[in-house]
């Protein structure tokens, strides 16, 4: 395996769009052929490193010698290596300026005025801290292209629609919506009243202090219902926002509603077929939030 540097003179001034162009071509032509490295374009001039398999680098560079769009394709240096300086970019590209580049230790002011392929293979002490700074810019890039990356945006009542109708019908229901996540909360501290009723009512009651199991159970189904309601808010409001979808939200409040109902049931009374039933629905609804979690 080999690592071959090389800078050429380009006859046109290569704009964003013509770059893109060229990288694209050279990335797929790269990958194909396990090539890796990185091209550098700056005042006219090309620097590009090629890694790979020698007999695939030197069969490429020859190609690129014949390209048109460049001429004074020199050789600054061709080296046998262990292991990739750009293992993950086929061809990888960074956009600096000249006095990005003579502001970092040892390369002076050579960047700003002697880019040319003859000053870089007679000042060859500059190759590898070069590598160096464009290997930790690719990975700055990548670093900030992963924490950058867009939210999904999902509204199930856009304002904006295309159809004026369609757009007026969607603000009225908003509105609607918002009243109701109003009487929710309301709904809700209620609830929250009722759980410190029924806690009360059931340690002031004979025997005092104490609660039966069935005291137990209704304790606990006064909370569930708070915090049922509680996701009824949050299914509510989803409507209404843009940063979730509400497909999880919904699964969990009937798996947390069909709970209740089996925390509270009175298995005496109930027929078998009825909890086995109710079982099924908690095992689906169980399988079914788990999958979606895992896919997100």
């Amino acid at each position: 395996m080999i690592r071959l540097t090389y800078a050429s003179t380009a006859v046109m001034d290569f704009n964003p769009e013509n770059l893109l162009t060229l990288l694209k071509i050279c990335r797929v032509n790269n990958a194909a052929k396990n090539i890796t490295g990185i091209l550098l374009y700056l005042h006219g001039t090309f620097f590009q490193v090629l890694e790979g398999d020698e007999a695939a680098v030197d069969a490429t560079f020859e190609a690129i010698k014949q390209d048109t769009r460049h001429k004074n394709v020199t050789l600054i240096e061709k080296l046998p290596i262990t292991e990739r300086v750009f293992p993950y970019w086929s061809l990888g590209f960074v956009k600096l300026e000249a006095k990005e580049l003579s502001g970092i230790e040892g390369f002076n002011h050579f960047f700003e005025k002697d880019l040319t392929p003859a000053s870089l293979v007679s000042h060859k002490q500059v190759i590898a801290p070069l590598l160096a700074y464009l290997h930790s810019k690719l990975l700055k890039q990548v670093t900030l292209e992963s924490t950058e990356q867009p939210s999904v945006q999902h509204e199930e009542l856009p304002v904006q629609h295309e159809d004026p109708f369609i757009q007026l019908l969607h603000r009225i229901i908003r509105l609607g919506l918002k009243f109701l996540a109003l009487l929710m909360v309301i709904v809700i501290l209620f609830g929250i009243m009722d759980v410190v009723y029924v806690i009360f009512e059931k340690i002031t009651l004979p025997p005092f202090m104490l609660m039966t199991i069935n005291d137990m159970l209704e304790t606990f189904g006064a909370f569930l219902a708070v915090l049922i309601a509680v996701e009824i808010f949050l299914n509510i409001t989803v409507y209404i926002r843009s940063d979730v979808i509400p497909v999880n939200l919904v699964v969990a409040t009937a798996l947390m509603a069909i709970s209740r109902k089996i925390i509270v049931f009175d298995y005496k009374e109930l027929p078998a077929e009825y909890v086995n039933a109710s079982a099924l629905v908690v095992i689906a609804l169980g399988i079914t939030y788990w999958l979606i979690q895992s896919k997100e």
